[in-house]
């Protein structure tokens, strides 16, 4: 071995997994393997069942591929049944009464829906009968192996130790993050833990590996991806601009997380690592309803329940935070917590303001009525709108009342009993104060088109 092939055998990563968000995973897999002068195979066993084998790439200093081939046919019964068709196995049968063993050459005919045997000049169909049977096969064919196993042809200029650096994509690993917060709604706090959710349904398992998780939409040729959400899921209120500082490192325009210790994903195996834990940051409760267009409700509707908070270091957060499901808790008046709601967020980056719809108000409803619809140009129409808000708690709320439908900057706000701002090119927002066991009539005029 020369100096610089022991070098690398010593610093061998040994193995690597970095996982996507869409069933995608990239193994690296650093085996120092003794290998001979001139053409040979090389085996790698343990690869995954699931392995795109046009992503293959066998990195050997001093060798040269010369052909490559997976197989993945494992060694079971009926697989090595159906493989020795057409060729001669050996029956033992045993007699129960006596324990007499009898033994016939029998040629298999056919394995399919079960097997077919000849047996001297008779056909026999090999069956459970209660008489103890077993059938013995002079060896395995060489196409099944007992795990999935990657072969390569190598052409070697040397003999000697080195290491083979073996990488490709598999389908079946799979990650997810989850957050459990515990929301304190007096005090305007809540305490945020992030779990990793690991998943292998690889066909394989991936022992001692290092292990990394890329958050972000990497794409698949030919396919396609939703980039989007809808009002059911966490909304993205404000996109960050704050420099990434918590867990987590670029790559690229995607975030790479590292887990902090050497670990083993088992084939079906489901494993939680935590990667986020963060108390005191600030939010607040907010009752929302959001309307898509102008139109008028027959029943009022319950106004969503949304707990508001920042990821930004000001607010006691300051992370990226991937997507996955963020579950809400908060303490009744014993102390103990229960489960209040649970929503989907998209990947967030840091600095973002994010709203997490967590259910919607037993007490707090909402009845818009179109008042009139009248053309203001040829492409341009007035809505004046009525609002009916009604409080039935014991206590004031602020409702956080959005309008959309409307065309972008083309848009004027003639008349309204409430200040509103814009809260993007199509939305309009209030924020309508009602009293205890009370209600607001909220009125306005909107002229839109282009």
């Amino acid at each position: 071995m020369t100096a610089a092939s022991a070098a690398r055998a010593a610093d061998a990563p040994g193995l690597s997994v970095t996982i996507y968000n869409n069933n995608q995973a990239l193994v690296d897999d650093a085996r120092t393997m003794d290998i001979g002068a001139g053409r040979q195979r090389l085996e790698f066993k343990d690869v995954s069942s699931a392995i795109r084998p046009e992503t293959v790439s066998l990195n050997v200093e001093g060798a040269a591929i010369v052909e490559q081939n997976f197989d993945y046919d494992l060694l079971t019964p009926s697989k090595l049944m159906e493989k020795a068709v057409g060729q001669q196995v050996k029956i033992v049968r045993t007699n129960p009464g006596t324990g007499q063993e009898v033994t016939e050459t029998a040629t298999v005919l056919a394995a399919n829906e079960g097997v077919v045997l000849k047996i001297g000049d008779r056909i026999e169909v090999l069956r459970d009968d209660g008489v103890p049977t077993r059938v013995i096969f002079d060896k395995v064919p060489e196409n099944l192996r007992a795990r999935p196993t990657l072969s390569v042809t190598v052409q070697s200029a040397h003999a000697g130790a080195r290491v083979a650096d073996l990488s490709y994509l598999t389908t079946g690993l799979a990650w997810r993050a989850d957050y459990v917060a515990l929301f304190d709604e007096k005090a305007g706090k809540l305490d945020l833990q992030g779990w990793i959710t690991l998943t292998n349904q690889s066909g394989t398992s991936f022992t001692d590996a290092r292990t990394q998780l890329v958050a972000g939409a990497v794409r698949l040729n030919g396919q396609w991806q939703y980039a989007g959400g809808d009002d059911d899921t966490g909304r993205l209120v404000q996109a960050g601009t704050e420099a990434h500082t918590g867990p987590g490192e670029a790559l690229g325009d995607f975030y790479i997380y590292s887990l902090p210790e050497r670990t083993t994903i088992a084939q079906n195996q489901t494993k939680q690592v935590s990667f986020l834990d963060a108390a005191g940051v600030t939010a607040h409760k907010v009752y929302q309803f959001n309307l898509a267009g102008f139109a008028s409700a027959e029943q009022p509707s319950s106004a969503a329940v949304v707990v508001d908070f920042a990821n930004s270091q000001a607010g006691g957060l300051g992370a990226g935070l991937p997507a996955g499901v963020i579950r809400v808790y908060q303490r009744d008046v014993g102390g103990d917590a229960k489960f209040v709601g649970e929503n989907q967020i998209g990947h967030t980056p840091q600095g973002s303001e994010l709203a997490v719809k967590i259910g919607d108000a037993f007490d707090v409803t909402v009845q818009p009525t179109l008042v009139a619809t009248e053309a203001a140009g040829k492409h341009r129409t007035r809505y004046t709108m009525s609002y009916r808000l009604h409080n039935a708690r014991g206590a004031p709320v602020t409702v956080e009342l959005r309008q959309g439908g409307l065309w972008g900057r083309n848009t004027t706000v003639l008349k309204e009993s409430l200040a509103s701002r814009k809260i993007d090119a199509f939305t309009l927002g209030w924020s309508v104060p009602v009293a205890a066991n009370g209600e607001t009539i909220l009125t306005a005029q909107v002229e839109t088109g282009w």
